[in-house]
C-alpha cells in the first residue's frame, strides 16, 4: 500500500520500462550510479500487489550495493522465485518473502518484473523489457 522509492529521479544515470502483459503491470525503474555503485533506485509504474510490493524491496534492498552484488542478487532472487534453485531463500533476507511465489507460475512474471528490467537498464539494453 506504501511502496518505498515510488517516485520519478530527475538525474539519473539510466531507467527502463517494463511490461507484463498478462498481468498488465507497467512500471519504469530509476537508477542513478555512482561509479560502480547504485547510489540510489527508484520507480514508477502501475502493477498488482506483487509486483508494486517486489520493486520497491528491489530499490531498498540494492541501493548503496555494487553493480555486481546487484546482478548477483538478481541472479539469486530469480533462482529462488523460479524454483530453479534449492538455496535456501533465506539467504535472501527481507526478499526471501517471494519464495511461495514458485508455487504459481503466472505470478512469477508479476515478482520478476522489476528485477528484469533492473538488469536491463545496468546492461544498457534499449528495448523495453516485457515477461512475454
Amino acid at each position: 500500500k506504501n511502496p518505498r522509492n515510488f517516485k520519478t529521479m530527475g538525474e539519473c544515470t539510466c531507467s527502463m520500462d517494463g511490461h507484463n502483459p498478462l498481468c498488465g503491470d507497467k512500471l519504469t525503474v530509476f537508477i542513478k550510479m555512482d561509479g560502480d555503485t547504485l547510489k540510489d533506485l527508484s520507480f514508477i509504474g502501475t502493477g498488482c500487489a506483487i509486483s508494486t510490493a517486489s520493486a520497491s524491496m528491489l530499490t531498498e534492498t540494492l541501493k548503496g550495493k555494487t553493480k555486481t552484488d546487484a546482478l548477483k542478487t538478481f541472479e539469486d532472487f530469480h533462482r529462488m522465485v523460479t524454483g530453479e534453485d534449492e538455496t535456501p531463500a533465506s539467504t535472501l533476507g527481507k526478499l526471501e518473502i517471494f519464495a511461495g511465489v514458485k508455487e504459481f507460475p503466472m505470478r512469477v512474471k508479476c515478482a520478476s518484473l522489476a528485477w528484469h528490467t533492473l538488469k536491463a537498464a545496468l546492461e544498457n539494453k534499449h528495448e523495453p523489457v516485457s515477461t512475454e
